[in-house]
């Protein structure tokens, strides 16, 4: 039986991957700000160390996979805390966790919004590590009324960051494949107020266009994390893996070749 950690496991993807692993006789250990074996709030310093604390403690240490998914789509500050820094703290966090797992694996989860327009200043700050910089320029673009770009640019510098480091001797030369989901539309309590009306509905699939079967539940993304961080999983490393009904396709084309 493997242990795998899945933060923002209360609901969304990170419950329905919870489910999933655990009737796949995995243990796992789920972390979010309430109804879960970890209570902490990933937005700050201080719950991000209490994270790695209590994880550490129930689970005497080890680990075998890390499902770093929480995440908010408030288009304020909050969001740069914890999507991106509160992210990769988790992945940092944690991965010393994985070295007595003889198949560690890893997995965050981004977005196809990360596709989308950003702002190149707080992509920039968060790749440099200056979280008090950036959560002030979100807050500028929020005063602008260009609060669209903080939730896409904290999804972007996520991707970015995990390209840069999933080759290097911290994940991959520990042999952890470090990878990332990029989800479409999907139909969890974080989206709900996106989707209210069908006028709602039909504005985000003209944004968000998904041929391939529409919008989604949040039982597909999750078998998708559920096979990343399996033993069958060895070579992907530093993929952002589209599940997105085929919003990439039709947003880039061949613009990856």
């Amino acid at each position: 039986m493997r242990t795998i950690v899945v933060t923002g496991s209360a609901s969304g993807i990170g419950r329905a991957a919870a489910d999933l692993l655990e009737q796949r006789g995995e243990r796992v250990v789920g972390v979010d700000l309430r109804d879960a074996d970890v209570a902490v709030d990933l937005a700050g310093p201080a719950g991000r160390l209490a994270l790695v604390e209590h994880v550490r403690a129930l689970t005497d240490g080890r680990l075998d996979a890390v499902v770093a998914n929480a995440g908010l789509a408030t288009q304020s500050p909050a969001d740069v805390a914890v999507n991106y820094f509160g992210t990769v703290a988790t992945l940092e966090g944690l991965r010393p966790l994985l070295a007595g797992s003889a198949a560690p694996r890893a997995v965050a989860t981004a977005s196809m919004a990360s596709l989308m327009a950003t702002d190149a200043e707080l992509v920039d700050l968060c790749l440099t590590g200056d979280e008090p910089g950036a959560l002030a320029r979100a807050a500028k673009l929020v005063e602008a009324e260009l609060s669209h770009l903080v939730y896409a640019s904290t999804k972007a510098a996520l991707c970015r960051w995990l390209r840069r480091n999933a080759p290097l001797t911290p994940w991959a030369g520990a042999a952890i494949p470090l990878n990332a989901i990029a989800p479409g539309v999907v139909e969890t309590p974080m989206v709900a107020p996106f989707l209210a009306t069908d006028e709602q509905r039909a504005a985000l699939a003209a944004q968000v266009p998904m041929p391939l079967n529409g919008f989604m539940d949040a039982d597909v993304p999750a078998r998708l994390i559920a096979w990343l961080v399996s033993e069958e999983n060895t070579h992907l490393c530093g993929q952002v893996v589209f599940v997105d009904g085929g919003s990439d396709a039709v947003i880039r084309g061949d613009a990856t070749w």
